[in-house]
């Protein structure tokens, strides 16, 4: 994942699973901080934790495209 797309402080969509019940999807927004752990790094926050930015997330900038993804991989 390109780290240089994105930006602190920007909002973003992404999928989040239930940890209880794996095949449960919500779209969660979430943002792009400044990873307090590396601080030459971004992470995304949500949920009050720091996730590391990683190509297995699929992020998007805008919840009108997280929801037509949401519908084509869970409808």
């Amino acid at each position: 994942m390109q780290q240089n797309q994105y930006n602190a402080g920007d909002i973003v969509y992404i999928f989040y699973r239930n940890p209880h019940f794996q095949d449960i999807a919500n779209i969660q927004e979430a943002a792009i901080v400044n990873n307090p752990d590396h601080p030459h790094e971004l992470a995304l926050f949500f949920g009050e934790k720091y996730y590391p930015l990683t190509n297995d997330i699929l992020i998007y900038t805008s919840e009108m495209g997280a929801e037509q993804a949401y519908h084509q991989y869970f409808h």
